[in-house]
């Protein structure tokens, strides 16, 4: 089969015209490994075509959704300089430490400057402040909710002071221990501190909503949606500790499971203020069955792609990415029978294809085995679950790996 007429350039115009429905309010844009910067470059000219000419006016990344309000500050008032929130505003290391992150930053402050709030780009994390080496204190998601409704509901309605979920949280070293997430024995997930506290903060998120109309008029709307992030981040969090405990065989799946129910439920929320463009690892947005194997055995769960997809149907779309080579990792020229090796043919440097034509490609390609873990070729049992593909020929280090290329 000829490959040479199903590639195009990577446009939002062209992205649109590959889309069963146009400008989907969650546009996921996939990468099969962090921390590249051609594939984060890819990413930033995406997405200031869809601002400029699709409307798109939020882009989310895979980091902890409660870091990343530090940065949507900075975008929207200036508030702290490029470096503080390239320090502290990231989960992960690969993006405080990116050029292509930090140019991310500073181009959507700079076209900020003087826009009414409306006419804002705005930044989000939406990962739940989780890693696969643990979880975070529920700490601040807590306490942020409890002061939102103490300030503004009579104090015989709250079902707690701050002070006893202060003397109930603890350290949050112990929230934190890292050996927890080998040693279910070592987590404070399941106890009676922990168990108190979850019952709390469904009380606090059920107070939350009876009070709502009262809550809204009485609260800015960027005030409201924190307060919902809060009590989203709150109980999930909580959640992922309890299962953190767990000692049967299901625990890494429930863990897995948890961590993209936080994912999907911030999309949702960020879905409801208008079109988002987010950006995550190919697993997190793929429509199937998730799946990687831990030291526990093989674990499956749906990721937050999965839930989007089936709750919003077409106003989710999923635009997984590929590429041929990474050279720093050991990944070399693909072989020509699997679906980066038909693309390798073509002399495009990276292009936007339809998934559909490579899938009735023939001979059908067949899975590409990667050399290093931390590169996931595509599958091609998925791509007719996929709406576009971003295909990138070479991905090669631009800066020193010690500055996180």
């Amino acid at each position: 089969m000829d490959l040479t007429d199903i590639t195009r350039p990577v446009t939002a115009a062209a992205l649109m015209q590959l889309l069963p429905a146009p400008r989907p309010r969650v546009l996921a844009l996939g990468e099969p490994t962090h921390g590249e910067e051609k594939l984060l470059a890819l990413r930033n000219d995406l997405f200031r075509e869809l601002v400029e000419q699709e409307g798109y006016l939020t882009i989310a990344v895979e980091s902890d959704c409660l870091l990343g309000l530090a940065v949507d500050d900075h975008v929207t008032s200036g508030e702290g300089s490029l470096d503080e929130v390239m320090a502290g505003g990231f989960s992960h290391t690969w993006f405080n430490a990116s050029q292509a992150n930090r140019e991310l930053v500073r181009w959507m402050r700079e076209r900020n400057a003087g826009r009414a709030a409306a006419e804002q780009v705005r930044f989000a994390g939406f990962d739940g402040p989780v890693e696969m080496e643990g979880a975070a204190s529920p700490r601040r998601a807590l306490l942020a909710l409890h002061g939102h409704l103490a300030a503004r509901v009579a104090a015989e309605l709250m079902p707690c002071t701050a002070e006893e979920l202060d003397l109930l949280l603890g350290p949050d070293e112990r929230w934190t221990e890292p050996a927890a997430m080998t040693d279910p024995a070592r987590s404070v997930g399941r106890s009676a501190d922990a168990g108190r506290l979850r019952l709390l903060a469904d009380d606090l998120v059920a107070l939350l909503d009876a009070q709502a109309p009262h809550l809204r008029a009485t609260s800015t709307p960027e005030e409201w949606e924190r307060a919902r992030l809060y009590a989203r981040t709150a109980t999930g969090l909580l959640r992922y500790h309890h299962w953190t405990a767990d000692p049967s065989p299901a625990r890494m799946a429930r863990l897995c499971a948890g961590r993209a129910l936080m994912m999907a439920g911030n999309l949702l929320a960020l879905a409801a203020r208008g079109p988002v463009l987010v950006h995550a690892h190919n697993s997190h947005l793929q429509r199937q069955l998730s799946a990687l194997r831990m030291w526990q055995g093989p674990v499956e769960w749906w990721g937050a792609g999965a839930l989007l997809s089936a709750r919003l149907g077409e106003g989710y779309a999923f635009v997984a990415a590929a590429l041929g080579t990474l050279p720093h990792h050991g990944v070399d020229v693909p072989p020509p029978d699997t679906s980066e090796g038909m693309l390798y043919a073509l002399p495009a440097d990276r292009a936007l294809v339809d998934p559909a034509r490579l899938a009735a490609a023939e001979p059908r390609p067949v899975p590409r085995v990667s050399p290093w873990f931390g590169y996931a070729p595509l599958d091609p049992d998925h791509l007719p679950y996929v709406d576009a593909l971003a295909y990138v020929r070479d991905v090669v280090r631009t800066q020193d790996p010690a500055a996180g290329g």
